[in-house]
């Protein structure tokens, strides 16, 4: 039988340093798609993927255009190396949802690109007006996390995976969160090295200046089911999607319902798009001996080729 095949697009926190540049040096199509960026932006997003240094790549308002245009390269340059593929479904981290969009054909390549470069400078701002943090919580149940976010006035940024969750919120009660997380029977509780408190109620003015930007953008309905982070759930239409991708900035992502959608779904092979591993490793703590491979250089283009015999 076919392999129904899902593909997962990263989100912040998985960049680095020379990301695309490899893929823009093999693949003619993955170079188009960074050239086109920088033109579209008007300034050298690729210098900043390939050179660095880290910390200008880091900036919200750098990271997210550059792993968007980075995970649609390695798609671009997968498709060009195996041919067209059917697809049972995709879901992006955070700010993923929106490359999977744009792969779907919610919106042109361009029109992403725009937005996601206007969501990340929205996010900048509500972090430069905030004095917020984020911590992981590993090892522990998610309503002994939920009780610990109610009594420390924090909110419930990702549930990631089992037995790892994300908290956000203002600094200081995220620190005394992380303070106090072992006497909620909570394993492990570390911060996270983030500019704010993505995915909380401090990312509000975010939330009204994206829900603005998404009303002029054209939305279609997507060539193939995209599962929505505060949902767990495929959207269809174009207020669905408008209202997904607004909520998201505040709302909770909740990752590990995506997946188990995607697996109803009856997607058995996981593609992962943008640098790194981290969707691979989220999922196989979600679901043990799941198939999924990871695309983020010209190596792994044929690696996953042969991995879910496309070719």
């Amino acid at each position: 039988m076919a392999k129904k095949i899902a593909l997962l697009f990263a989100g912040q926190g998985a960049q680095c340093v020379g990301m695309g540049r490899n893929l823009a040096e093999q693949f003619p199509v993955a170079a188009d798609l960074f050239r086109q960026a920088d033109e579209i932006l008007g300034r050298s997003l690729s210098e900043i993927a390939w050179n660095g240094p880290i910390d200008e790549l880091t900036k919200t308002s750098n990271c997210q255009p550059a792993l968007y245009v980075h995970a649609l390269a390695a798609l671009a340059a997968f498709r060009d190396f195996v041919g067209e593929f059917p697809i049972g479904g995709a879901a992006g981290l955070s700010l993923g949802e929106l490359t999977a969009h744009a792969a779907a054909g919610t919106f042109d390549f361009a029109t992403g690109l725009k937005l996601v470069q206007k969501r990340g400078e929205f996010m900048d701002e509500a972090c430069a007006t905030t004095r917020g943090g984020m911590a992981a919580m590993i090892g522990g149940l998610e309503n002994d996390v939920r009780r610990l976010a109610a009594d420390e006035d924090v909110d419930i940024a990702n549930i990631n995976a089992p037995n790892q969750i994300v908290i956000s919120g203002e600094l200081a009660n995220v620190e005394t969160a992380v303070a106090v997380a072992k006497e909620y029977g909570i394993g492990r509780a570390m911060m996270l090295n983030v500019a704010g408190a993505y995915h909380s109620r401090l990312m509000e003015s975010a939330y009204e200046k994206l829900e603005k930007a998404l009303a002029g953008v054209p939305i279609q309905s997507p060539g193939f089911l995209v599962i929505s982070n505060v949902t767990g759930e495929e959207v269809k239409t174009p207020g669905e999607i408008q209202q997904t991708l607004r909520d998201q900035v505040t709302g909770t992502v909740r990752w590990t319902n995506c997946m188990q959608r995607l697996m109803d779904l009856r997607c058995d092979v996981f593609i992962e798009l943008g640098p790194g591993n981290v969707l691979a490793g989220l999922l196989k703590r979600t679901k043990r001996g799941i198939e999924v491979v990871s695309v983020g250089d010209a190596d792994s283009v044929q690696k996953c080729a042969e991995a879910v015999r496309v070719v």
